[in-house]
């Protein structure tokens, strides 16, 4: 009896190494002090001693069951980017600059070609947000996952001067909402999607008009927009952002209140914007309310911003400038702590 009768293939997991070595080195920083393959990974801080408060800010999430959509379809190259994206968005949120990155994935066999297409999903999420992809772990375990399927989750840091970081603390009447669109679901909901359309191949692969001719399983893959890149065109173009959250599970009555304090409330137009069809085609197929769809779903709203009045239109411009897309949907209006929808 060996390891590998046991289930574990140890070769296979340095063949995965391997495979995924190129997607890591193409996210590396001058601060990035070791090379892959050391029991940890080393970032220098050296670069900003410059900064009064230099405060680090971390995040931490998963995929989540979006998974079970990429084991159907067996693709498995965009789900990384989910991965970070959910931790570096949130960093983001606080007004920190994301630094690096670890993955972990756990799975009931390692195949080394699938867990390096994983990573070069991984790899892609941190080049966007400029992070570097610094370590992680492949947990081989048989008898715990079934061996076509994985869990993949990630850990995040950043740096900001703690004089910079968004707090929400200086909201007040009269600012104003701007919500940066979503490329769709992202990474949130999916159990409830789940029940709402059946995860087999056969209906994953029929195209609909309303989701602009792409299948219901590229429309569900589409991967969560990483929005570090939006927010910096923000921050460098010297608009002060007030307030931040990162639409998530919970959608907007839970997540939105996050970035207000006691006795001011997001008051939202719900008509500002455009809301992806696929929200549509969920709630009509599932019967789902309007108000559980905004306590559950982004609704087209990916990260929504608090400004100053006077900096509404210039916010929107420099994060169309960023490659995103913004809208003016809101404001902030005296009340208890919380969101309306008018």
């Amino acid at each position: 009896m060996d390891y590998k009768n046991a289930g574990v293939d140890i070769e296979a997991g340095y063949k995965a190494v391997e495979l995924m070595k190129k997607h890591i080195a193409s996210t590396m920083r001058n601060e990035v002090l070791t090379d892959i393959g050391g029991f940890s990974g080393a970032f220098s801080m050296e670069a900003f001693k410059n900064m009064e408060q230099p405060t680090l800010v971390s995040g931490t999430d998963g995929v989540g069951t979006k998974l079970k959509v990429a084991f159907e379809m067996d693709k498995h190259d965009s789900v990384g980017i989910d991965c970070v994206a959910m931790c570096v968005n949130d960093i983001a949120c606080a007004g920190g600059e994301p630094l690096f990155f670890l993955d972990y994935i756990a799975c009931g066999k390692n195949e080394p070609e699938k867990i390096a297409s994983i990573v070069s999903g991984v790899a892609e999420g941190c080049r966007q947000s400029n992070a570097a992809l610094i370590g992680g772990e492949t947990a081989e375990m048989p008898g715990f996952y079934p061996v076509d399927e994985y869990d993949l989750a990630g850990f995040a840091v950043g740096v900001v001067d703690r004089k910079n970081m968004i707090t929400g603390k200086s909201i007040k009447e009269g600012d104003v909402l701007v919500g940066i669109a979503s490329s769709g679901i992202h990474s949130n909901g999916y159990s409830l999607v789940r029940k709402v359309f059946p995860m087999k191949k056969e209906n994953l692969a029929v195209s609909y008009e309303s989701l602009g001719g792409k299948t219901l399983g590229e429309t569900l893959l589409i991967p969560t927009i990483i929005y570090v890149k939006a927010l910096r065109s923000v921050k460098e173009g010297g608009v002060t952002i007030k307030g931040c959250s990162h639409i998530t599970g919970g959608g907007f009555y839970e997540n939105i209140p996050r970035m207000l304090h006691d006795g001011v409330r997001a008051q939202i137009k719900a008509d500002s914007y455009e809301i992806p069809p696929i929200f549509d085609m969920l709630a009509k197929d599932g019967d789902i309310a309007k108000e559980m769809m905004y306590n559950t779903y982004n609704m087209g709203i990916g990260m929504m911003l608090a400004v100053d009045a006077a900096d509404a239109d210039k916010t929107v411009e420099l994060v169309n400038k960023s490659g995103q897309k913004a809208f003016i949907v809101g404001e902030i209006i005296k009340g208890e702590k919380g969101v309306t929808l008018v």
